[in-house]
């Protein structure tokens, strides 16, 4: 028995629903993905509150909302190849993999990707890929990708990342350090048109020189 499970569909009505958020099939994943599996043991009582958690090495998993509205803005309909820059813990990542048809996953940090990783396997999840690395060059070799989710912030647009989307592709991503404005970039041919959104506060994305 779930004894978390009237939390996640609490969460889902008071924290995401009631803002306005609507892709039917998003707020089912929501209620599915366990996400207090992915906080660190004693903070599982706060998995479902309205507040980004710590979960060690100086990184957060995300506000449920704004997990909600990016994952939103990918206009997911279950074909697509996502590529993630940020594995985390892995919750993001769960909810893109109950939505895309497969999943690229990148974390720079080698612990969390481990983390995440034994915690997503166990789960049951076979359509996402790992890398370990500097999530702001992408994954090249696996474009060009539906969509592409960034959750950390970075400086300005990673060079790397845009031509890495599909024609209609979509980039969502925080941008800015100190006042952040969460970006989204939507590929039309050679042209990319950049839309923000609102503001967010993002851990910075950690690059390797």
């Amino acid at each position: 028995m779930d004894r978390f499970a009237d939390l996640r569909l609490k969460m889902v009505e008071t924290q995401i629903e009631s803002r306005g958020v609507k892709d039917a099939r998003l707020l089912e994943a929501l209620r599915r993905v366990p996400r207090h599996l992915f906080v660190p043991e004693n903070r599982r009582a706060e998995a479902y509150e309205d507040e980004p958690l710590a979960i060690g090495e100086g990184q957060t998993i995300s506000q449920p909302y704004i997990v909600a509205f990016m994952t939103e803005a990918l206009k997911l309909r279950g074909r697509e190849r996502i590529l993630e820059i940020g594995t985390g813990s892995g919750y993001q990542t769960a909810v893109l993999a109950e939505l895309a048809a497969e999943v690229f996953s990148v974390e720079v940090i080698g612990e969390l990707s481990r983390r995440a990783r034994e915690e997503l396997a166990g789960l049951g999840y076979g359509n996402i890929r790992f890398q370990t690395g500097d999530g702001s060059r992408g994954w090249a070799e696996n474009a060009p990708y539906d969509g592409i989710i960034v959750t950390a912030a970075a400086e300005d647009i990673p060079a790397a990342l845009p031509p890495q989307l599909k024609d209609g592709g979509r980039l969502i991503l925080p941008v800015g350090i100190g006042a952040q404005v969460l970006v989204l970039i939507v590929r039309k041919g050679k042209k990319f048109h950049r839309t923000e959104l609102l503001s967010v506060r993002f851990v910075p994305l950690v690059t390797v020189a």
